[in-house]
């Protein structure tokens, strides 16, 4: 038998994920911008040395199911980055645990493997991944149908954008993985179509994320209505108060890993583009796109109308671009995420929400066309680039 994963959306599209409804989001997308220095936009990369981590296992010293164990080896996996040599063996003891780590470490492997053989080796467990937006829970999904290939298991992903009757359809499946974000969660547990007193395996990935996007109401009714016997597992690049108090509520005395070693920003070359009214700001951004240093590019701008219209603007001008914001549907989304990936396309344009979760390893530029509401907001959206050990560059749009 094959891993089964069930889609809201058109068939065969994956794991049926979930994320909020736009009444959901913060007040602070809105507009309550606060004044941040652009001096502060301006910063060389400094290229910090890393330090050499010598792993204590191999994937083959996990005590991992035979067919987890061929998954692995399939996608290539032998020795586990840093955040997988010590997670997997506290969370396969049954440990809860504490992941402080920025995407790309490999935390999805992390508590993927543990949750998998758990469900294979006890066929009345249940486990729910919440994350913050469709994007990165539809990567969770990914990696778990790599690795849990053949085992038979049944998993739906519950996400705002698709169809609601195709998620019913398949929660009457009684899956036991669900990947989701907070409010399509919520809203399938106030229809009585998911009910979460079995699932004794809890995962919630970029916690501060999370909290930052206004859904601690959310992530509070759902992790009061799963088993109170649980494993749960945190995941989170920062631990501020908001998150450690949600965190101390829902764990038992938790298993922590920090990696949290330098700033994610510290490998970006930081600048500002000065400009005086909106057509010299286009020509601006037209110029720099044609640049040869310039081949994978994350634009963001603050709104969704503004989005689409500079979008459309750029492949009027013969640019390879494409949009994503919280008006487009998850199919449309999905499309311009996967050629942005693949490189069919240079430029993405993206609010902040939208953004949240992607994970594209070869981005070389970041464009703030817009600048962000707070200073965090800037760090989370330059974090884009610069990672494997490349220098990335963060570019942003100041009027004169």
């Amino acid at each position: 038998m094959s891993y089964k994963y069930n889609s809201g959306a058109k068939r065969g599209a994956g794991l049926a994920y979930s994320s909020a409804n736009h009444r959901r989001r913060p007040a602070r997308q809105g507009g309550h911008k606060k004044y941040i220095d652009p001096a502060k936009f301006i910063k060389a990369a400094s290229m910090a040395a890393v330090e050499d981590y010598t792993p204590q296992h191999r994937f083959t010293d996990f005590s991992l199911d035979a067919r987890l164990q061929t998954n692995l080896t399939a996608k290539g996996y032998e020795v586990p980055s840093p955040i997988q040599d010590q997670i997997i063996p506290a969370a396969l003891g049954g440990k809860d645990v504490i992941g402080i780590a920025n995407t790309g470490t490999g935390k999805t492997a992390a508590f993927a493997l543990p949750i998998l053989q758990r469900l294979i080796s006890d066929r009345n467990a249940a486990a729910i991944v919440i994350a913050p937006t469709r994007e990165l829970a539809q990567q969770i999904e990914e990696e778990f149908k790599a690795l849990g290939k053949g085992t038979g298991l049944v998993g739906t992903l519950l996400i705002g954008g698709t169809n609601m009757g195709g998620q019913l359809r398949d929660l009457k499946r009684r899956p036991t993985i669900v990947i989701g974000t907070p409010g399509r969660i919520k809203d399938h547990l106030q229809r009585g179509s998911l009910k979460l007193g079995q699932f004794n395996l809890v995962v919630l990935d970029e916690v501060d994320r999370m909290l930052d996007m206004g859904f601690v109401q959310d992530v509070t009714e759902i992790m009061g209505n799963v088993n109170p016997v649980r494993q749960s597992m945190f995941f989170s690049a920062t631990i501020d108060p908001k998150v450690q108090t949600l965190i101390s509520r829902n764990s038992n005395d938790p298993f922590t890993v920090s990696l949290k070693a330098s700033s994610a920003s510290e490998n970006v070359h930081q600048n500002i583009v000065k400009y005086r009214g909106n057509i010299d700001k286009l020509d601006k951004l037209h110029d720099l796109l044609l640049s040869d240093a310039v081949s994978k590019v994350l634009v963001f701008d603050e709104t969704q109308r503004s989005v689409e219209r500079l979008g459309n603007e750029l492949a009027a001008r013969g640019f390879s671009a494409d949009a994503i914001h919280g008006g487009k549907t998850q199919g449309q989304r999905k499309r311009a995420m996967a050629r942005f990936k693949s490189s069919d396309i240079k430029v993405l344009v993206a609010t902040d929400v939208a953004a949240r979760g992607i994970d594209v390893a070869d981005i070389t530029h970041v464009v703030n066309y817009s600048i962000p509401n707070a200073y965090d907001d800037y760090i989370h959206r330059i974090g884009r680039t610069g990672r494997a050990g490349r220098v990335g560059h963060a570019l942003t749009f100041v009027s004169h």
